[in-house]
């Protein structure tokens, strides 16, 4: 509808005031899959575990710092101090940094699936899945496994009059490494929220409580 409209890309969350926290700008369109350097004010670091910045390129979680972070939770002094330290909010989003300073995303912290020790980010495969002529949606969960800990299954949703097999899915993954090949495929509708995102708690308490019981 807009043939000379110019689109940009900005980073925010809940928990800071305005889109600003890293900004992309229409000049850097080059920078496919960026959600581009910190914006006016603001400040980004990702780190790892102990909250050190990790090398260029290396995965962690990205956390900002700037004049529109919240003060805190609402009557939830617990859940503060979990994501703010030192005047950085952790954002629970896992990103790389490139040599140019531009951040991309690639999961949340509290989707990463750990099979034996190994992090594997869902949303590589779900996008590996969703390349499949016959497959409409896809998510990928952590299901519990008593040797590695966890493993990745795939909730497949085939497009309309499509059929698809269980088969025919992880022979479509073995292009995959094998340490991200699902494990099993189950067959549903994938659920998501009003902004689009999908709703994992509900697959994870649909599928992996039968799981949680045999483990235990």
């Amino acid at each position: 509808y807009f043939p000379n409209h110019m689109y940009d890309t900005n980073y925010g969350l809940s928990e800071s005031t305005g889109p600003g926290c890293v900004h992309l700008g229409i000049e850097n369109i080059h920078k496919v899959g960026a959600i581009g350097r910190p914006g006016f004010n603001w400040e980004a670091m990702i780190v790892d575990e102990e909250g050190r910045p990790v090398p260029v390129g290396k995965v962690g979680e990205l956390i900002v710092r700037g004049p529109g972070v919240m003060k805190g939770y609402y009557n939830n002094p617990e859940a503060t101090r979990k994501v703010l330290k030192d005047g950085w909010l952790y954002t629970g989003d896992m990103a790389r940094q490139d040599r140019d300073g531009f951040i991309y995303l690639v999961d949340r912290k509290k989707d990463i699936v750990i099979v034996g020790g190994e992090n594997i980010f869902p949303v590589e495969i779900e996008e590996f899945l969703r390349r499949h002529d016959d497959i409409r949606d896809a998510a990928v969960i952590g299901m519990p496994d008593r040797r590695l800990g966890e493993v990745p299954v795939a909730i497949v949703e085939p497009k309309p009059g499509r059929m698809l097999t269980e088969e025919m899915v992880m022979e479509f993954c073995q292009a995959l490494p094998r340490y991200k090949r699902p494990r099993r495929v189950f067959f549903d509708k994938v659920p998501r929220n009003p902004t689009g995102k999908i709703e994992k708690p509900k697959l994870r308490e649909k599928y992996c409580a039968r799981s949680v019981a045999q483990v235990v």
